[in-house]
């Protein structure tokens, strides 16, 4: 049974802080429920996964709406993320995620289980919609993948599902693949080779420094977080994402310093100063109260249990088990969300493509939606646009999968 917990979380009233166990995790999570219908004793689940750095506080902007639509909407700290705890085999919290950890919780097939669990966990025996945005969106499409019985639709933001690694992968290759997994350090080595010398961000993020830069940046850790946010963002000038020809790193090279970084960089120096490069400023979308947030739980946690993520996903060891689903397409309505500044959408060259004409059989073209002017955060960016687009694409999903 969940708790409700009091935790200082800038939430509107209608949203609840709550906890719950999950296999061997004190998930938190918070939730929207809709108006009482007795008619429906059980509202339809929508379950929101965010990315990184994000927090289930991500979601904050579009839950109560989608739930006055009649959801019950839920949003997760996901594993190693905010106020979700590690449990040791005795239910004690296992502390601070470090970077010596043993990576197999953090691998995806385990975080795809924690969504299976929490949703048995919450008395749910099927989902109206997993809902993913940036590195959430690879665990929302692998729910649907996996247990298209369980989950009955997908929404994928930011970051195109590319469906599970195939068995072989080339430099070559239009989808992405060769950005991780078994190809990433010849990958790694013609990066370096450019002039100036470069690295992808997921390599980085994979290294032992990552978490004590970006928790100890040079800057501060608001200024920073502000300067991250806001070069992914609509309004930094730099953003004017198009699709690359090929996964090359010459052709990789002209997309922004966040993704393809300087080799000699950390995070922090990659993104110094944006905040103060463009015209609107970051508290249009993101008010100091609700940068604050992160701030405070990042400060406590540090980054590693997100980084861990990436570690896994870029070391071909941690992935290999997910070709068991090799050439499983995703069976369910499918749509992808985004903005048309997210360079998040083309950063893995011909994984646009592939998601939308293979990988999901069901994603019609007015389901591939790039909002204008939004970039990278598109749900706090634009939250009331990205509601309108959830709640028509539920209305229809709703139409094909209810019984005559």
């Amino acid at each position: 049974m969940a708790t409700t917990v009091n935790g200082n979380i800038p939430l509107p009233p209608a949203i609840t802080s709550n906890s719950i166990r999950v296999r061997d995790l004190d998930v938190h999570f918070l939730q929207a429920l809709p108006p009482p219908n007795p008619s429906i004793p059980q509202p339809p689940l929508v379950i929101l996964l965010h990315g990184f750095p994000e927090l289930a506080y991500s979601w904050r902007k579009v839950m109560v709406p989608l739930s006055e639509a009649g959801y019950n909407v839920v949003a997760l700290d996901q594993r190693g993320y905010g106020r979700t705890v590690m449990l040791d085999s005795s239910g004690t919290p296992s502390g601070p995620i470090n970077f010596s950890n043993d990576l197999a919780p953090f691998c995806m097939f385990n975080l795809v289980t924690d969504i299976v669990s929490f949703v048995s966990v919450m008395g749910y025996q099927s989902v109206a919609a997993v809902v993913g945005h940036d590195f959430g969106s690879m665990v929302a499409g692998y729910c649907a993948l996996i247990r298209p019985d369980l989950f009955r639709s997908l929404v994928v933001m930011s970051a195109p599902f590319p469906g599970a690694p195939p068995f072989h992968s080339s430099l070559s290759s239009k989808t992405g693949s060769s950005l991780v997994g078994p190809t990433a350090s010849l990958f790694t080595k013609q990066l370096a080779e450019l002039n100036p010398s470069r690295k992808h961000y997921t390599m980085y993020f994979s290294t032992p420094n990552a978490n004590p830069d970006m928790l100890q940046p040079p800057q501060g850790l608001r200024n920073f977080l502000s300067d991250y946010f806001y070069a992914k963002s609509a309004d930094w000038p730099g953003n004017n994402p198009h699709p690359l020809p090929s996964a090359s790193a010459l052709n990789l090279a002209t997309v922004p310093h966040y993704y393809i970084m300087l080799l000699e960089h950390t995070m922090p120096m990659a993104v110094m100063d944006a905040a103060s490069e463009g015209t609107r400023p970051l508290q249009e979308w993101l008010p100091d109260e609700d940068l604050s947030f992160y701030i405070s739980e990042y400060s406590r946690t540090g980054f590693q249990g997100g980084l861990n993520w990436y570690r896994c996903m870029t070391d071909a060891k941690w992935t290999a088990d997910m070709q068991a689903f090799t050439g499983k397409r995703v069976t369910v309505p499918a749509m992808f969300l985004s903005g048309d500044k997210d360079w998040g959408v083309y950063q893995s060259p011909g994984s646009l493509e592939r998601m939308k004409d293979y990988v999901c059989e069901s994603m019609d073209k007015e389901d591939v939606v790039l909002l204008p002017n939004t970039g990278h955060w598109v749900q706090q960016e634009q939250s009331e646009a990205v509601v309108n687009h959830l709640l028509r694409f539920l209305a229809k999903v709703k139409m094909i999968t209810s019984p005559i």
